[in-house]
């Protein structure tokens, strides 16, 4: 994630695999580019906890052009606590975003994962409206 230093970023944690809403989502985002780029994001990030070769074999098989990071150890998952909203109990991601601005602080976060509605896809337009209006106050 050194790469994404200086940029304004969305981490996207996700259940992984065997979460198709959650490959939607990043597909929906993606084709929703031009209103992410204006909402200021520079960058998004999907993060799982599934290893690495099978991750990057469904991102090939989505036809997905957004890096999907896998984190096996929960490292990075637990640092974010995203793995405290999703179906699976604290094992796995639920479907948490955090967008993180250029100076590494954290601008905004929302947990759309958790119960008692455990939400795994939120469209786009809705997404970056809550972003919106979470960054205002």
């Amino acid at each position: 994630m050194a790469a994404a230093r200086g940029k304004t970023v969305l981490l996207y944690f996700q259940e992984g695999l065997t979460c198709q809403p959650c490959w939607d989502q990043i597909r929906d985002m993606e084709k929703s580019s031009t209103k992410v780029k204006a909402a200021g994001i520079d960058e998004v990030l999907s993060i799982t906890t599934d290893p690495a070769d099978l991750v990057a074999r469904k991102v090939k098989d989505e036809n997905l052009t957004t890096s999907v990071l896998s984190d096996p150890d929960l490292k990075v998952s637990k640092a974010y606590h995203a793995n405290q909203y999703g179906m699976m109990g604290d094992s796995r991601d639920g479907h948490s975003f955090v967008l993180v601005g250029p100076d590494g602080k954290i601008q905004w976060r929302a947990d759309y994962g958790g119960a008692p509605k455990y939400t795994m896809y939120v469209p786009a337009d809705k997404l970056l409206s809550d972003l919106k209006a979470g960054r205002k106050a």
